[in-house]
């Protein structure tokens, strides 16, 4: 059989538990991923940073690292090739591209500096998303927006400021809404004496910020929260607690991050409390390993939980993103790969007789919910998976790896 016969025979089988293949198709088509531009380059951005910091670490040196934005495009075009369905990319602002003599630090940033983005992500019908960068920066060192230094908390409010410009400027030009997102590294590394004053001065910060003028249709604001991380192991000032309470009075969305709690918590357990109360949130997918190391997304059983509750909760009130960066391994395998296993899970889930499911739950038949479940996993998804990576023009299966290896020979070795 070839693939679209082992398609046709896949409908069957699925069709048979009430599964409409053809739909759940139509619906992930649907779903965009946004994928991140920093697995490419090792969150090194185009700023000249010789190092990371920040509690920012990307282990490994594998070669190819891209070093400059047309190095980073390209290598960004080799993987969205290789991964089917809907993108966007996520940017980060230390990835400004300036013009000989144009630089300016992060408090200064105008649209202008990302034009060249912006052209790209027209040429392929890309939306974007938009990171403030408060790491990597000698006014980062100690704290940021929760800083007691009222110069240094000034520069990174209006760092923000810019970025929410930036963002409106992404979504005017390409007519699609983008999320902003904030992340901070402000914490201590042994136990502070007072917790209060810094989240009072954060919670300042973001109301100046959320203060100016701008559209909130085009530019959705997130804020992430992390459990620790390296230099501030015993108090995170943007704590999961303080964002999610600063998010849902201020109207505005949480991002929940796979790395970002304690390693027996799972975002995927989150997500259905979190749209009880908000409108949208926001998901970094990453895989910790014991901590949020950012490895490469499997396709385990977290991802096909998070895709789950994605899929039961709406998959339109879900903003998904990737979050990982492997410098041991090739980049452009680390991109096909998490962002593929996350389409994968995506369709898994879609591909699930979710009301059959949610019944026996409720007429609490556990064992018969436990036994179907499980006798799933054997269905023929991966024909369906298959067929749609080639009605998309990607190679199937592992022939995908084949162009990443052609590619790493006569582009990424001679970096």
């Amino acid at each position: 059989m070839n693939i679209k016969e082992r398609y046709e025979s896949a409908k069957e089988i699925y069709a048979g538990i009430g599964v409409d293949v053809e739909e759940a198709v139509k619906k992930l088509e649907q779903i965009p991923i946004s994928m991140h531009c920093w697995q490419g380059d090792d969150v090194m951005g185009f700023e000249g940073v010789e190092s990371l910091s920040g509690g920012i670490q990307a282990t490994g040196n594998y070669p190819g690292r891209a070093r400059t934005p047309q190095e980073l495009m390209d290598d960004i075009d080799k993987a969205l090739s290789l991964i089917p369905g809907t993108h966007r990319l996520n940017l980060h602002a230390s990835y400004a591209i300036f013009e000989e003599g144009q630089q300016v630090d992060r408090d200064a940033l105008k649209p202008e500096h990302f034009a060249k983005w912006v052209e790209f992500a027209k040429a392929r019908g890309l939306g974007l998303d938009f990171n403030p960068t408060m790491f990597s920066h000698p006014k980062a060192e100690n704290a940021t927006l929760s800083s007691e230094d009222e110069e240094v908390r000034k520069f990174w409010i209006e760092h923000c400021k810019a970025c929410v410009r930036i963002s409106e400027y992404f979504a005017t030009e390409l007519g699609k809404p983008v999320s902003m997102n904030i992340w901070i590294p402000d914490g201590f590394k042994d136990v502070p004496a007072d917790r209060t004053s810094p989240r009072a001065r954060l919670k300042d910060s973001l109301d100046q910020i959320l203060a100016m003028d701008y559209d909130k249709s085009k530019v959705l604001i997130a804020v992430e929260s992390k459990v620790f991380g390296i230099g501030m192991e015993s108090c995170t000032v943007g704590s999961h607690e303080f964002y999610m309470n600063y998010a849902a009075t201020r109207g505005i969305m949480c991002l929940l991050d796979s790395g970002h709690f304690h390693p027996t918590e799972m975002i995927s357990d989150k997500i259905s409390s979190m749209l009880l109360f908000s409108d949208k949130v926001a998901l970094h997918v990453s895989r910790p390993v014991r901590w949020d190391s950012d490895h490469v997304v499997l396709f385990d059983d977290e991802t096909r939980e998070i895709a789950k509750e994605i899929v039961r909760g709406g998959a339109e009130r879900v903003l998904l993103a990737l979050d990982f960066f492997d410098a041991s391994i090739n980049r452009i395998a680390a991109w096909v790969t998490g962002g593929g296993n996350v389409a994968k899970a995506m369709l898994y889930e879609l591909l699930m007789p979710n009301e059959k499911l949610a019944k026996l739950q409720e007429e609490r038949r556990f064992t018969e919910l436990m036994m179907e479940q499980e006798e799933l996993k054997t269905y023929p998804f991966g024909d369906v998976w298959d067929y749609y990576c080639e009605s998309h023009g990607v190679p199937v299966k592992e022939q995908w790896f084949a162009e990443v290896e052609k590619y790493e020979k006569e582009v990424l070795a001679g970096r």
